[in-house]
């Protein structure tokens, strides 16, 4: 059991959407918050099949309890009609929802009711550094951030059963895309590349479809909540500065080692820092979602090659993610060069295990420090 981070306190009458990807703990954290509330659960048959056949039973159901009672409905992309019984009775009953599920694509492929503005948006994601007691960073990077991977007694198994019964088959099931095959194998190269600047060429070749078919793919996985762009920085670019190519993270780590039949067994090497970085990155993303949902992370890099793994708060602050506790000069061009270029920003060197200490480039400084730091002060509101 763990305290989770988001805030969702609601005033009376509001409504809400909660979306996140499965097993990030939606329904758990609901449960908890909320345990008064009348709950419905699309997952379970009967309950689904009644809904679905007759969306008005659930007026009938909810009449006989209080005014002020809390109506959560769980996976509610199962049914998109149903929203329009629940448009009617915030209106005309002024009745309180909270709306889960772990896509709106299905809602907007139908054309569904979003009730225009009548309900919140909010985000559960993977666990963060900051909810799990007595964290662990490398197993957190072998096993990711889904709380029931990080402490299951055999994660192997838990993630074969995630990819394989939610990513592969159920996308398919709701008609997001129809070939599994192609779409199988665009996963397996989506985990081999994350973390990287996406070229669609690269993938249309690699799973034998074409380029505008992997931006379909790559749209179902953000519009799924299975992943997200992170795009170049683009305040008064230069000439030298990619402006139009993003990158492609997935939203666990755990969850892209096993698709890339990637295991890390130790801190050091590329896979590792790769993992490590894609963790910094699933921090940041966090931390923006529950605190700052307007803010963006991007990278930088120019056509030549220097790059920095992230930059924020329009670009005041860059992050450079290493997993030797000692980074060489040399490893450190692109946030020397970004901070040169941009003189007011905030650079920052995250490695597993480092002392605190600051690194001067001449022209600017950067601060070099452990994860244990960064994270700690990430959350308390000191880096962003």
């Amino acid at each position: 059991m763990y305290s989770r981070i988001l805030a969702m306190d609601l005033p009376p009458r509001q409504s809400a959407f909660l979306w996140g990807a499965r097993k990030t703990g939606k329904s758990t954290f609901l449960t908890q918050k909320f345990p008064e509330a009348i709950y419905f659960d699309l997952l379970d048959y009967k309950v689904f099949d009644g809904l679905n056949r007759e969306p008005f039973r659930l007026r009938e159901e909810i009449a006989g309890h209080s005014p002020a009672a809390m109506i959560i409905v769980d996976e509610v992309q199962k049914i998109p009609p149903l929203l329009d019984e629940v448009h009617y009775l915030i209106e005309n009953q002024g009745r309180q929802f909270i709306l889960c599920g772990s896509s709106a694509r299905k809602l907007k492929r139908g054309q569904a009711n979003l009730l225009g503005g009548r309900a919140w948006r909010y985000h559960m994601l993977p666990l963060s550094a900051r909810e799990i007691p007595n964290f662990d960073l490398l197993r957190a990077l072998q096993r990711g951030l889904l709380p029931a991977h990080y402490d299951s007694a055999d994660v192997d198994r838990a993630l074969e059963g995630y990819v394989l019964d939610y990513l592969k088959e159920e996308i398919q099931a709701e008609a997001l895309t129809r070939n599994l095959r192609a779409f199988s194998q665009f996963l397996d190269t989506c985990a081999f590349s994350n973390c990287e600047i996406i070229n669609y060429s690269n993938f249309a070749r690699d799973v034998g479809v074409d380029a505008k078919t992997i931006k379909q793919y790559f749209q179902i996985l953000e519009d799924t909540l299975i992943g997200y762009y992170v795009y170049p920085f683009q305040h008064h670019p230069s000439r030298k500065d990619i402006v139009s190519t993003p990158k492609f993270y997935l939203f666990d780590v755990g969850v892209a080692n096993y698709l890339a039949k990637r295991k890390i067994q130790s801190l050091r090497g590329g896979e590792a820092g790769k993992a490590f970085e894609h963790l910094v990155f699933m921090e940041l993303w966090a931390y923006i979602k529950y605190h700052k949902p307007r803010e963006e992370i991007c990278y930088w890099r120019t056509k030549t090659g220097l790059e920095v793994d992230f930059v924020t708060c329009e670009g005041k602050v860059a992050i450079e993610v290493k997993v030797s506790d000692s980074p060489s000069r040399k490893d450190l061009h692109g946030l020397s060069a970004y901070l040169k270029d941009y003189k007011n920003a905030k650079g920052l060197i995250v490695c597993p295990e480092a002392r605190k200490r600051v690194i001067d480039f001449n022209h600017a400084k950067a601060t070099l420090v452990s994860w244990h730091e960064f994270t700690s002060n990430l959350w308390d509101g000191q880096i962003l």
